[in-house]
């Protein structure tokens, strides 16, 4: 009970904080701006969802925005799978702590910093195409590509820890009873492994896919393509409306995503 009580207020701020802003947003949304004094008029209108179906720029940019997302997501996957399985079921008690520890040591280090350093090394004076120049390559630049390589990169540990947690949670008697029944590796990693850590690999995802659709700082650093994030950010204080309408897309897309997720029983064992 005295646990409940002194949960109480930062539940109840955290809720009129979080909940409050979005239902702030949301109604935004439906507002409209005055063409001649550019005041924001409180009017409810759907003129700024039917801009962004009608002008194309916007559907270029939200889908721009989605499939990077979700390359990313598939990314951080294929990549995470294998260091987690090491992780959990390779290495020793020692060698378990210092990679826990190195998945998150690029967590304790800025933001900015990572992605100015892979600014740095994606340039065209840059130490990538220094050590590619020899070899007659040329690296990806500053674009779309660029913006891939760096959130990948940066959402890593947020797919790795889950996967981790998950395979963590299968029993070694399982893996060894599969094996002794005949299956091979690949056989045991497809029908005993996998169904097990799809509700791990589900949560990282939730993780990689929302915080890419939400970035708008690697986009500005890396690659003059606009995304999701940076149209919000340029236009919150000259065009709020429209602003929050773009800002309602992702939101969307994650509802969706979700609710895919969950037809499909992701949640269940979580």
């Amino acid at each position: 009970m005295q646990v409940g009580t002194l949960l109480a207020g930062p539940v109840g701020w955290l809720v009129i904080g979080y909940l409050g802003s979005l239902a702030v947003l949301l109604i935004a949304s439906f507002w409209e701006v005055d063409p001649l004094s550019g005041e924001v008029v409180r009017n409810l209108s759907l003129t700024n969802f039917q801009t962004l179906i009608d002008e194309p720029v916007y559907r270029t940019i939200a889908l721009r925005t989605i499939v990077i997302a979700g390359l990313v997501t598939v990314t951080d996957v294929l990549l995470a799978l294998p260091i987690a399985f090491y992780m959990a079921k390779v290495a020793s008690r020692r060698g378990k702590a210092l990679l826990v520890v190195a998945v998150l040591l690029p967590l304790w280090s800025s933001y900015l910093v990572k992605v100015y350093s892979w600014r740095t090394i994606l340039s065209e004076n840059g130490p990538l195409n220094w050590l590619l120049d020899p070899l007659g390559l040329h690296g990806p630049g500053f674009g779309n590509v660029a913006v891939w390589l760096v959130m990948s990169y940066l959402w890593l540990p947020y797919m790795i820890l889950p996967i981790y947690a998950g395979l963590e949670r299968i029993p070694n008697s399982l893996i060894s009873a599969s094996e002794d029944l005949g299956a091979r590796p690949g056989h045991t990693f497809r029908r005993v492994i996998m169904p097990l850590v799809f509700p791990a690999i589900v949560a990282g995802s939730i993780f990689t896919f929302s915080l890419t659709m939400g970035d708008y700082i690697t986009p500005r650093l890396v690659s003059n393509n606009q995304f999701i994030g940076n149209v919000v950010f340029n236009n919150i204080t000259n065009d709020l409306p429209l602003a929050s309408a773009f800002a309602v897309v992702p939101i969307l897309v994650m509802i969706g995503y979700l609710l895919v997720a969950r037809r499909l029983g992701a949640f269940e064992h979580i």
